[in-house]
């Protein structure tokens, strides 16, 4: 026997105020709310105080949703396409330019899983193929063969050098650091098995590998590389200075000597323990670089790479404030003369140096980490 009319009606009443009711994710809300609909009775909810109809209940809001599982992160430089650079190389008070400077776009192009340290692992910009970039700065002494000689072939070494690498992914930072290891050295063996130079000539070397989420960075020499985050400048590197406690013990354990002469130097001469070639001091003087890890974070404003030309001059702590005062602020103003803000920093940067009487070449790189999108301000 069908219902009576009015009963029907009221019925559809009741079951369209539930269809009309926003879609919860029913696993996340609370069990109360759970109840009203895995009890298979859609005419009311029930409660400490009865039943209710539900068309007259005020639902509490959903709980807030649960983390995102990791498929929905995202690597931190995403696709690592939104990063600008800028840089100057000037022979400042120096009779002869013996820096070099290597900027190589897409040195690599890799998934941020295969180049480790992924930040968000399974996600699908970690398995999306992007570019990997690579920074260099290298600063001659005695002549510009070597320095200019590592600019050209430096990045394609430590490539092959990282390709040629095998090894678990859990062991990812091993494989960079042979893959620098290997490679200085083998630039350092083809400057000799080449004659691109006398012995009497070498460079530093400090080079920067970004991926979309690791900054690597590997340095033999005295010029540096910080990174600016928030309003922190952190060191990526450390002077290979001859009088570092470390440096000292290594070079008198193999019969050397470092003597005070306008500043350390291995046998009065050289004010750095490590460098490609000046193979006329070895076992004093190595090509073994120090290699590091930082993993990008939102906060990271710009790295600084630069020869000693600045350092001399400059501390870190002065130089991030600088590069952070001068980026913030062309970006809030959104500068339109053709310059980028990292352009603008290094050539500051530059000027500030030669101003403080800096007696060597001045070569500065500035790598603008923040995404096109993240530099448009707040409207």
């Amino acid at each position: 026997m069908e219902p009576p009319v009015e009963e029907e009606e009221e019925r559809l009443e009741r079951a369209e105020s539930v269809d009309s009711l926003p879609d919860f994710d029913l696993a996340s809300t609370s069990s109360g709310l759970s109840s009203v609909f895995s009890s298979g009775d859609i005419s009311g909810a029930s409660g400490s105080s009865g039943e209710i109809p539900l068309a007259d209940t005020v639902l509490p809001p959903p709980p807030p949703p649960p983390p995102e599982p990791s498929r929905r992160q995202k690597c931190v430089g995403r696709s690592n396409k939104g990063v600008t650079w800028g840089f100057t190389s000037v022979i400042g008070r120096r009779r002869e330019m013996e820096d070099a400077v290597a900027i190589v776009p897409g040195f690599m192009s890799r998934t941020c899983d295969h180049v480790g340290g992924c930040t968000a692992p399974g996600s699908r910009t970690s398995g999306e193929i992007s570019p990997v970039h690579f920074f260099g700065v290298y600063d001659g002494h005695g002549g510009a063969q070597v320095a200019q000689f590592c600019a050209e072939r430096m990045h394609g070494v430590v490539a092959e050098e990282w390709d040629r690498e095998t090894v678990e992914a859990a062991a990812w930072r091993r494989r960079w650091e042979v893959a620098f290891s290997n490679g200085f050295e083998r630039v350092d063996n083809d400057v000799q098995r080449e004659e691109v130079a006398s012995d009497m000539i070498g460079s530093t070397a400090v080079v920067v590998v970004l991926s979309g989420c690791q900054i690597i960075t590997s340095n033999c020499g005295d010029s540096r590389a910080v990174l600016c985050r928030g309003n922190e400048t952190i060191p990526l590197t450390v002077d290979q200075k001859p009088d570092r406690q470390d440096e000292l013990l290594r070079i008198e354990s193999e019969g050397g000597k470092v003597i005070n002469w306008n500043g350390a130097r291995v046998l009065g001469v050289l004010a750095m323990s490590r460098a490609i070639g000046d193979r006329y001091l070895r076992p004093w003087i190595i090509p073994v670089p120090e290699t590091t890890f930082m993993t990008r974070t939102d906060e990271d404003e710009c790295l600084i790479l630069a020869s000693d030309g600045l350092w001399d001059v400059m501390s870190n702590e002065e130089a991030g404030e600088v590069a952070r005062h001068l980026l913030r602020r062309r970006r809030r103003l959104k500068t339109t003369d053709g310059v980028s803000p990292a352009q603008a920093v290094a050539k500051n940067l530059t000027d500030m140096a030669y101003g403080r009487n800096s007696s060597d070449n001045i070569s500065i790189i500035v790598v603008d980490l923040k995404s096109q999108k993240t530099r448009q301000p707040r409207q």
